[in-house]
This record gives C-alpha cells, sequence and structure tokens, in this order.
C-alpha cells in the first residue's frame, strides 16, 4: 500500500493536534509525518494516538517530498507558506480564511461539493466551521426543494476560538478574570452576539464569511442569505437556528426524511421525549446533526430547523481530512 507523506502546520494548535489524531483514528495511508509549530515550539514534542512527534519550525524544508500539507497556524502563516508548499508540490488543505474567497481555490465540504476537490491548482480552502455544518444540512434540501431564502443565528462554542477560548471560559468560571482574552466581554454566565471584527454594515467578519462561503460552496452565488452570529460558553459545539424559505412546496416529515438519508447527518427529532441535538451530544463526533424540524407559520414554504455539530472536528478538522481521503479516491 503506498503511504504519503504529511507536513502539519500548527501542529500543537487546538485543530493541528485534531488532525494529527483523526489521520491515525481514520487510518490514513500516513508515511512520514512532519509537525510544524511556532519558532518558540521547535524541538518540542507532541504526543497523538501514542506516536511522538517532534516540533519543527516552518521553513521551506518541511515540504520537501510532502504529499499533504495541512495549514492550521492562522491567515498570516498561509498567505505567506501555502503558496510555497504548493511549488514544493505539496496538495495544501487550509483550514484558514486565506484563500477561501480566492478565485480559482475550491471551497470544499465533500459531502456538498466533491467534485471541487479535482479543480485545484494547489491548494483547497476548508471553510469556516459553522458554514460546514450549514450546507451540510442545507444541500439535500436544496436539491429537491430549490432554497429562496436562509436565515441564520449561530450560538457557537469556546472552542471555535482555539485554545485561549476554551481556557478563558474555564478561568472564568473559576472567577479567574486575570490575562488576555480573546472575547470582547466576560462569557461565563453570558452570550455576546460579537465574532470577529465588525464591518461598517454593522455585520461581522464571521457573519460575512457564512453568507459568503455558503453561496461558493453551493454554487449558489444569488442566495438570499442572513447570518447572526453569537458566541456562548460551551465547548464542544455549535449550534444553529436556520430558518429556511424554499421554491417548492415541503412539509416538516419531508424535510426529516431527507436529511436521515443523507451522508453526514443524523437526525434526532423527538420533542414530546425532549430528544433533540445539543452540543454537548456533538462533542467529538464527526456527524452534523439536525433537530427540532418544524413548519414556519410565517411563510408558504417555511421551514425551521436546529443544527448542531463538533466545531473542531467536523468543523475543522475532519472536514480536512476528509477532503484528503477524497482526493486520494479519486474522480
Amino acid at each position: 500500500m503506498k503511504l504519503y507523506d504529511v507536513t502539519i502546520v500548527g501542529a500543537s494548535g487546538l485543530v493541528g493536534r485534531k488532525i494529527l489524531e483523526l489521520l491515525h483514528e481514520r487510518k490514513f495511508a500516513l508515511g512520514q509525518v512532519t509537525a510544524v509549530a511556532s519558532d518558540a515550539s521547535e524541538g518540542k514534542e507532541v504526543v497523538i494516538s501514542g506516536h511522538s512527534y517532534r516540533l519543527h519550525r516552518l521553513t521551506k524544508e518541511v515540504f520537501k517530498n510532502s504529499e499533504f500539507a495541512f495549514f492550521s497556524a492562522g491567515a498570516y502563516v498561509s498567505h505567506q507558506w501555502a503558496p510555497i508548499a504548493a511549488e514544493e508540490g505539496s496538495l495544501v488543505i487550509d483550514n484558514s480564511s486565506a484563500f477561501r474567497m480566492t478565485e480559482g481555490v475550491p471551497l470544499v465540504v465533500p459531502e456538498v461539493n466533491r467534485p471541487d476537490i479535482f479543480k485545484h491548482k494547489g491548494i483547497i480552502a476548508n471553510p469556516n466551521c459553522s458554514t460546514i455544518q450549514l450546507v451540510v444540512a442545507l444541500k439535500p434540501l436544496d436539491k429537491l426543494y430549490k432554497i429562496k431564502r436562509v436565515v441564520v443565528s449561530t450560538y457557537q462554542s469556546v472552542s471555535g476560538a482555539g485554545h485561549k477560548g476554551v481556557l478563558r471560559l474555564k478561568n472564568e468560571l473559576r472567577d479567574d478574570y486575570d490575562g488576555d482574552s480573546p472575547f470582547a466581554h466576560q462569557i461565563a454566565f453570558n452570550a455576546l452576539p460579537h465574532i470577529d471584527v465588525f464591518f461598517d454594515d454593522g455585520y461581522t467578519k464571521e457573519e460575512h464569511k457564512m453568507m459568503n462561503e455558503t453561496k461558493k460552496i453551493m454554487h449558489l452565488p444569488e442566495l438570499k442569505i442572513t447570518v447572526t452570529c453569537v458566541r456562548v460558553p460551551t465547548i464542544g459545539g455549535h449550534g444553529e437556528s436556520v430558518n429556511i424559505e424554499f421554491e417548492k412546496a415541503v412539509k416538516p416529515e419531508d424535510v426529516h426524511e431527507v436529511l436521515e438519508k443523507s451522508k453526514g447527518i443524523v437526525v434526532i427529532d423527538e420533542p414530546n421525549k425532549n430528544k433533540y441535538p445539543m452540543p454537548i451530544d456533538a462533542e467529538d463526533k464527526d456527524e452534523v446533526f439536525v433537530g427540532r424540524i418544524r413548519k414556519d407559520e410565517t411563510l408558504k414554504n417555511g421551514i425551521n430547523m436546529w443544527v448542531v455539530s463538533d466545531s473542531v472536528r467536523k468543523g475543522a478538522a475532519t472536514n480536512a481530512v476528509q477532503i484528503a481521503e477524497e482526493f486520494l479516491k479519486g474522480k
């Protein structure tokens, strides 16, 4: 069996470590693995799934003979180094926002737009975590009933802000408010309608990401979609309240049946038994969970539903590894 040499840029971070873990968990055909972190971490080791990896600093040499390069070190690093990795022969799968809206760079969720993987020119972009779970749920419904408009409100966990976000919440729950915070205000016992920077139109960068990325992934440039992103004090996963208006008539039971048969989706929808998806249930799982499917009585063809997924796994690391797996399967 052929083995593939892999480089992980940002290997000591929350997503980078999870990518390494998943490559082993999913039995990816791993050859040589080169783990890359900051200059300050050079020479240190990380232990993932019983395997120890020495951390290297980022140089051109780390991509020598590498067939896949997973980037999870932020947009600044990706802008500078992803093209270099591609020139050295690696297929770059980038978790940052650096290339998501770049023309000619595929933005991929395998369950939604797998063929786009094979249109790459050395770099494939991994979407924003909240976008990934949204489009997995929207795609099979759009195929049958054609989506006219989408309204989304997110309930995003602190893990979306990385190690610092998780640590900050845990510290605040212990009444420790000292030190830097990735959030503008207290996150414990709170909800912040503020993720990333605000633009002049009043929307945040995170909200623009979701709106623009959804259109690109689903090949629906004229899709009417509006989003409000909120950070909440959960750790395991992101929740989304999704209101959809369709062009064709659709009933809740139709949506239930379609989603239940769709790849990568688990439907939990028995509210009379208190069964519905929750972030704590999605933690450390790869599926997108959907529930609270019901008719919007204010619209002719309207449906409400609740979508939950682990923001570090399917929202980042799992999706990136799936892209590599699907690439190896071929067209």
